[in-house]
């Protein structure tokens, strides 16, 4: 049961038969919003529990704020409101009743937590503030729709954090930022590249941007997480002050950081192939499927025996295991299900396996096979697996790697974008409008500016000198 569509022929149509017939989610009746399926809500739930556990280390707390945000609240300040304005979907009715003031469904969160903080902070006894939430949020969004990737409705991760420094926020910034990169490299193995977006590319109202992008097999940039340092422009907006130790009244300085489940369509675009889902082992639900084969009671009896054993062994290990024992259909039947559906490690079991005392391995990332004895299931199996991780992460980095190129001039830039698509490392000048002018011409955006910002030559579209050497792409 391959995939009809070739990942490397028709990129999109393969994109969609996967997450469809690996059961990841399914359309639903409303326009640009889809069910998240069990199978990839388990990954999410894995990735909340790793996020969770970051979280905690660092004394943030999950709470819940309201998904309906007063007008007026979105409005008291403009570049916040305009950045979001035209995917705000509204309420504008209760029942029968016209509401005298109509409510967002959530876009972000920053306005409606902010009321709260400010009920919340008056010392700097109160400091650090650092909230977390886990919820939905609506952006009507008008684009070219993709699951996961991009939809009407989404879930994600906001963090908001109130300090009493510059300093401190700035380090949150970061911090929040190199969770997220730990989270993708080592678990999603996902390879991503950070640094600060452009003033145009910035959260409206921030005072910086900072980003972590990855690079998806068909050549475009995917944001896969960012964290804001907003300054003290919200505080100023919500009136939240605190009374430091000298007894002065200060604003704090605030920060909000962010991930969301684009992360898993990052996660099945890198490293499933023409037979389906491919998932890291540290994120799959299901670790391994036992696959018994006999065509006799007597041997099943004997092999089901085997395979009870080859699960309490890699459960003690602390792996997730299920047998499929299903006699109506075949052990080919079985290979293809699971392939499709991205279990790591499938072991067959068979009257030749239980005569040599051993079972049989396959690698879900590579195909291939071993025998292995039974007696050393548990301590081979968990050594594959980490071998799994590390395998897809090489994979990806090297295609990373090899899809950096430099460009010098705006004509460079546009040829490696129609072609080959990457990232392109360019010169720019730090003007918006040559910004602007490259992404019309290419269209390709500043995806991020490196930390370890070295400008060099002139800029790839007046040939200025540089300021900036930033990082361009066609992007989701």
């Amino acid at each position: 049961m391959p995939l009809k569509h070739k990942k490397s022929e028709n990129f999109t149509e393969w994109y969609l038969e996967l997450v469809e017939a690996a059961e990841l989610m399914d359309y639903s009746p409303i326009q640009g919003c889809m069910t998240i399926r069990p199978r990839a809500y388990a990954i999410w739930e894995k990735y909340q529990d790793l996020m969770n556990h970051k979280m905690r280390s660092d004394a943030v707390q999950n709470a819940y704020f309201p998904m309906f945000i007063p007008q007026s609240f979105l409005e008291k300040e403009a570049k916040h409101f305009a950045g979001f304005a035209p995917e705000v979907a509204w309420v504008t009715h209760g029942g029968n009743e016209e509401l005298s003031e109509k409510l967002a469904l959530r876009p972000t969160s920053e306005t409606i937590m902010y009321h709260q903080f400010g009920k919340w902070i008056h010392s700097h006894r109160d400091l650090p503030l650092k909230v977390n939430q886990w919820c939905n949020v609506i952006r009507w969004d008008t684009k070219t729709l993709k699951p996961f990737l991009r939809t009407r409705e989404f879930l994600w991760q906001e963090g908001h954090t109130a300090h009493s420094t510059e300093k401190e926020a700035d380090e949150m910034t970061l911090r929040a930022l190199h969770w997220y990169r730990d989270l993708c490299e080592n678990y999603l193995a996902l390879p991503v590249l950070m640094g600060k977006k452009s003033e145009g590319e910035k959260f409206p109202g921030a005072l910086y941007t900072t980003t972590i992008e990855s690079l998806m097999p068909d050549g475009k940039a995917l944001q896969c997480g960012t964290s804001h340092q907003l300054g003290q422009n919200f505080a100023k907006m919500f009136d939240l002050k605190f009374k430091t130790a000298q007894e002065t009244e200060e604003l704090v300085w605030q920060t909000s950081w962010g991930t969301s489940t684009r992360l898993l369509g990052a996660l099945f675009m890198m490293h499933s192939d023409d037979k389906g889902l491919v998932l890291p082992p540290r994120v799959a639900p299901l670790h391994v499927v036992i696959v018994p084969i006999a065509k006799e009671q007597s041997d099943r009896d004997m092999v089901m025996a085997a395979a009870g054993r080859v699960r309490l062994a890699l459960e003690a290990a602390a792996l997730t295991v299920h047998i499929d024992n299903r006699s109506e259909r075949s052990p080919g039947y079985k290979f293809n299900e699971w392939e499709l559906k991205g279990i790591p490690i499938r072991i067959e079991i068979g009257m030749r396996d239980m005569a040599e005392q051993s079972v049989t391995v396959c690698r879900r990332d590579t195909g291939e096979k071993e025998s292995i004895l039974e007696s050393q299931i548990a301590l081979k199996v968990p050594a594959l697996l980490e071998a799994i991780q590390q395998n897809l992460f090489e994979k990806a980095k090297d295609f990373m790697k090899a899809n950096l190129r430099p460009a010098s001039t705006i004509a460079e830039l546009t040829k490696i974008m129609d072609e080959q698509k990457g990232f392109v490392f360019a010169g720019w000048c730090g003007d918006p409008r040559c910004e602007e002018a490259i992404a019309e011409e290419t269209n390709a955006s500043i995806r991020f500016i490196p930390f370890e910002d070295k400008p060099a030559g002139s800029c790839v579209m007046c040939q200025k000198p540089s300021k900036h050497t930033a990082f361009f792409a066609r992007s989701y």
